[in-house]
């Protein structure tokens, strides 16, 4: 099959690789239809060098057709259509009862300490090959894949891989009162659905803060309030309370993470991070690694006090700096974590009707066949051709 391929820093490749099969009694093969290009696969482009191997199959986002089940499933058939949560969770264990899908005690890195095992996302979570490909072997075919109808567009299910759920949760997190107000830090793929989110669910007013024309542009549109940070610089707290009474919004969701801008030092060091021999970068990642804070240092400025910080940007740093005496002074709640994909499904799916209330429909910006991943991913890392949210088509 072919499949898109990480081979060092900023290079990735499409090839021919074997075809994924049958391991385990509960496994399906899914044919790929469409599969998502998501802000955190940067990270592996640009960072996660020290924690991936060449040839490693990327991606996370993916649905499509079941080509065989194993003997012990159940619930699906060939020809059924299914979306594949990003994280493997086993839908069983003590954690997956709590609603905790993302911490999943069956797929939990423990040589790492870290959660569930995710598709396609370095040897933290597992090295499991990822969804940007033609096949994809997917465990639990009984309780992780999701089944939605056949006769609608791929795009209004795909999401559910992955941008609907973490928007969601950060949202649900974020606990905006109703008729309240939030601030959307970053309006990528999962800021600007979380925009979305939260107008639908009752906030009164929604803030979000960009610096790329085309995704304040498109905020806007949906009823966004929107600040451009090229203008206003870092003057984003004060502005944001002067639309607030002076107060601050009552949450605020930071869906940039590590990805700021304004740490030129920092982000140098990731980058040589990235391109030390593995040994050496692994060391310096999970003991010594320092994100920019830029983007987490406005959310703790903007929010109110007594408010809440719903944190979904991702982060690999280990030693990076908090504003303890802040979050205290401030009362500050924190909120945080990779999304329970499986916990929200069925918040979400009566919403993918065709009143489409959020948008999914027309959410791609881009949709390309998967020969054409290696320029994308390029495009996309440098916020080119107005790509916000690129949908890669496998096979014919």
């Amino acid at each position: 099959m072919r499949a898109l391929t990480w081979h060092g820093q900023r290079d990735v490749r499409v090839d021919t690789v074997p075809d994924p099969g049958i391991v385990d009694p509960t496994d399906v093969i899914v044919r790929v239809t469409s599969t998502g290009i998501c802000g955190s696969d940067l990270h592996l482009y640009e960072l996660f060098g020290p924690f991936l191997d060449p040839g490693d199959i990327l991606g996370h986002e993916p649905m499509g057709i079941v080509e065989e089940v194993g003997p012990e499933v159940r619930t699906l058939a060939p020809g059924d259509r299914v979306v594949v949560p990003f994280n493997i969770s086993c839908g069983t264990c003590w954690m997956c009862a709590q609603g905790l899908h993302s911490q999943c005690e069956t797929t939990q890195v423990k040589e790492y300490g870290m959660g569930a095992s995710l598709f396609g996302y370095t040897k933290l979570y597992g090295q499991v090959p990822g969804g940007q490909a033609e096949f994809l072997r997917v465990p639990f075919g009984d309780t992780l894949p999701v089944k939605v109808p056949d006769d609608a567009p791929d795009q209004r299910y795909l999401y559910l891989s992955d941008v609907l759920p973490t928007a969601w949760q950060a949202v649900a997190y974020a606990d905006v009162p109703p008729g309240g107000s939030v601030t959307v830090l970053g309006l990528g793929p999962i800021g600007d659905m979380a925009a979305r989110v939260a107008l639908h669910r009752g906030a009164g007013k929604v803030i979000g803060v960009d610096l790329v024309p085309e995704r304040l542009f498109r905020a806007q549109d949906r009823g966004v309030l929107t600040l451009d940070l090229a203008e206003i610089g870092k003057d984003v707290g004060d502005r944001i309370r002067d639309l607030t009474d002076g107060r601050g919004t009552d949450a605020v969701i930071e869906a940039v993470g590590m990805e700021a801008h304004g740490a030129p030092l920092t982000k140098a060091a990731q980058r040589l991070t990235g391109m030390l021999p593995d040994t050496l970068g692994k060391k310096l990642m999970t003991r010594a690694g320092v994100d920019s804070m830029a983007a987490f240092h406005t959310a703790v400025d903007a929010v109110r006090r007594g408010g809440t910080i719903s944190l979904v940007g991702v982060y690999g740093g280990s030693v990076d700096p908090v504003p303890m005496l802040t979050l205290f002074d401030k009362q500050i709640q924190l909120r945080m974590g990779q999304a329970n994909v499986r916990r929200w499904v069925d918040d979400i799916l009566p919403l993918l009707g065709d009143d489409d209330p959020l948008g999914v429909d027309d959410f791609a910006t881009h949709v390309l066949p998967l020969e054409d991943a290696p320029q994308a991913y390029k495009t996309f890392q440098a916020k080119q051709d107005g790509m916000i949210k690129t949908v890669l088509t496998p096979g014919p």
